[in-house]
């Protein structure tokens, strides 16, 4: 299973951007069937482009008894499609205090992100981490 480590490490092997940019397709690729009933306004996240949408869930309790919060999504355009696998890999099983406490512009600063997108995938990436981070905040409000 691919995990952030390992997706930074092979951003760190691949020199070319025309590599990286196919490296986030193929993690697209990977991205597991979105179900269309969950194609709605709720899910879909505003700012962005392309059409996008996340989904969060409560998953089991970890041992401290907190629960994890799970992540789907979708998008109709590759790259974003990548952009969300990369997100899903940073967040998704983690506790709501692990999510706020991720620091998520160091992990995009050493992909080099921000500085190769275009300012409108930039927005779109910034909103799609918003909306992980307000669910979590939402969560632990509830807690």
């Amino acid at each position: 299973m691919t995990t952030i480590e390992n997706i930074i490490s092979d951003f760190e092997f691949l020199e070319d951007w025309e590599d990286k940019y196919r490296y986030v397709i193929d993690l697209a690729k990977e991205l597991e069937p979105y179900p269309d009933e969950l194609r709605n306004d709720t899910t879909r996240v505003r700012g962005c482009v392309s059409q996008v949408w996340l989904s969060t869930s409560i998953g089991e309790k970890g041992e401290d008894q907190t629960p994890v919060l799970n992540f789907t999504g979708d998008s109709d355009a590759m790259i974003v499609r990548g952009l969300i696998a990369i997100l899903l890999k940073i967040f998704s099983g983690k506790t709501a205090r692990e999510i706020a406490g991720t620091d998520i512009n160091a992990i995009l600063n050493k992909l080099q992100l921000n500085d190769h997108l275009t300012p409108q995938r930039s927005n779109g990436l910034a909103s799609m981490v918003k909306r992980i981070q307000s669910d979590a905040e939402s969560t632990m409000e509830r807690a």
